[in-house]
């Protein structure tokens, strides 16, 4: 008896997933844990697995098993699944191997560079990679909207967030930019008048890293299951079998790597929990970055910078850094939630950290559609951020426009899911309150227990099974709705 449509293409893509799971670890090792001189042949390894995997998914026979497929009498969840086969089939099939090739590796030796070209504040030697990693997209950006009937920047940002419009966007993001400057200026002239005290440092890295590693226990992370690394630029790899995140230490401000390694540990809670006899699909990966993102935000806003988890985690903080009275709790709930508008995206506080997402997109929604080019960046960025956040990044390129590892490596089209997911967050949270009206007492007294089950049951088991949307809706009952946001932001930092 031969096998069903459906049977050949779960084969097919169980074998994609054992080449991406050699992959992701081969791109973490890159960049956590490879010497420098392995970068090259690196480069040419994943790229060749890149191709590969390329010419398996745009293999001429999967066309007719998922057409077959989409025929057959399939249960509901089987229906979704062909759906996402097709999605990811779709997008392979319009670009070239070549191109695939191309893409990664100068994605490769561009994020490479980088991660000494910045450090050197040195503009003009990333230019040339640069130059090329955007040739490259916008040569995939017109393939891909040539077919789908979408413009060149919004063809590259489906591939992160699917059915996501400009216009949407635009709409969304002009919402935001109608009050978040009032409400920061709002915000910093309330501030002006508490007292802040400064923790007194250096903060060994171990006991950093001891403290972090404890935090993530408290979150659930599973150790058995992932581990903790440094890197340049903090982030979550790997599989949902494995998962590595990585943060970076200052000896003499203990919370940025604190509050890095939160927000990863919430990418990777939801990896963990993926289901996982679906791992292996396409149906079983996270719905969208937006909603990957909102898992980190759920974490390092909405539940990390809150007082009731800082006054849980505060014992924790002093055991591990000392006893001095600027580690109370009630202190770091003021730390973590000062507002000073500065140059850096991943250290900005959460008022302002819209502006510093909405500022990239705009440009590389520009850079993508033609209207502007590399060179013209650092000007661009400078403008915005002064009109935005009143800073001043002229010949600063290393705090400016070469801060992100998003653009060496051709991540284009990823900046919007940043503020998509802390909107997404801000709304599972008001639910979530809704639902639990004593959540701050809970989450004080240790029992995160209201926040984890919501999220495992509403979002992580759900994995790719919804168009967003519908996520949503089944979530909390809307589609995405500003208004949550907003509220969120205001409460917190005015108390109104």
């Amino acid at each position: 008896m031969s096998l069903s449509a459906y049977s050949q293409l779960l084969a097919v893509f169980t074998k994609l997933h054992h080449f991406h799971h050699l992959a992701a670890i081969a791109s973490w090792d890159q960049s956590a844990m490879m010497p420098l001189k392995g970068n090259e042949a690196r480069s040419q390894a994943l790229a060749e697995v890149g191709v590969l995997t390329h010419q398996i998914i745009t293999d001429a026979a999967l066309a007719s098993l998922l057409d077959a497929a989409e025929q057959a009498p399939l249960s509901n969840m089987e229906r979704a699944s062909v759906r996402e086969m097709r999605r990811q089939w779709a997008l392979s099939n319009l670009l070239p191997s070549q191109l695939v090739e191309a893409q990664s590796l100068a994605g490769s030796r561009c994020e490479h560079a980088w991660r000494s070209q910045r450090p050197a504040n040195d503009w003009s030697a990333l230019l040339p990679n640069l130059r090329r990693v955007i040739d490259l997209a916008r040569q995939e950006a017109t393939l891909l909207s040539d077919h789908f009937g979408t413009s060149r920047y919004e063809a590259l940002m489906n591939k992160h967030e699917p059915g996501m419009r400009c216009d949407e966007l635009d709409r969304i993001f002009a919402d935001v930019k109608s009050w978040l400057p009032g409400l920061v200026q709002q915000v910093m002239d309330k501030q002006a008048d508490e007292t802040v005290l400064q923790p007194a440092g250096p903060f060994a890295i171990e006991s950093q890293r001891a403290l972090g590693l404890d935090v993530m226990k408290l979150l659930g992370f599973d150790f058995d299951a992932g581990r903790l690394d440094l890197s340049t630029h903090p982030f979550c790899a790997g599989v949902p079998e494995d998962v590595r995140i990585t943060t970076r230490y200052r000896e003499d401000n203990f919370l940025p790597s604190l509050m890095g390694i939160i927000h990863e540990t919430g990418h990777a809670r939801y990896e963990q929990r993926l289901p996982r006899e679906l791992v292996h699909l396409p149906i079983g990966r996270a719905r969208t970055m937006g909603v990957h993102e909102s898992q980190s935000l759920s974490f390092e806003m909405q539940l990390g910078r809150g007082p009731a988890f800082l006054s849980l985690i505060a014992p924790l903080v002093r055991q591990h850094l000392g006893e001095q009275a600027a580690l109370q709790a009630d202190n770091l709930a003021r730390l973590c939630t000062r507002v000073r508008p500065g140059l850096i995206r991943v250290d900005a506080d959460e008022l302002s950290y819209p502006a510093h997402v909405i500022l990239r997109y705009e440009i590389e929604r520009a850079l993508i559609e033609g209207d502007i080019e590399v060179e013209d960046i650092p000007a661009l960025w400078d403008e915005k951020m002064r009109a935005s956040l009143g800073v001043d990044t002229r010949g600063n390129y290393q705090d400016g426009c070469m801060q992100d590892i998003h653009w060496p490596m051709g991540l284009i089209g990823y900046f919007p899911s940043y503020t998509l997911g802390a909107m997404y967050a801000a709304q599972y949270f008001a639910t979530i309150r809704q639902q639990t009206p004593d959540l701050d007492q809970r989450i004080a007294a240790g029992d995160l227990s209201a926040v984890m089950n919501w999220l495992d049951t509403n979002i992580w088991s759900q994995a790719s099974r919804w168009e967003i949307s519908e996520l949503m809706t089944r979530a909390t009952g809307q589609t995405l709705q500003v208004s949550h946001y907003r509220r969120h932001l205001e409460q917190r930092y005015l108390g109104s």
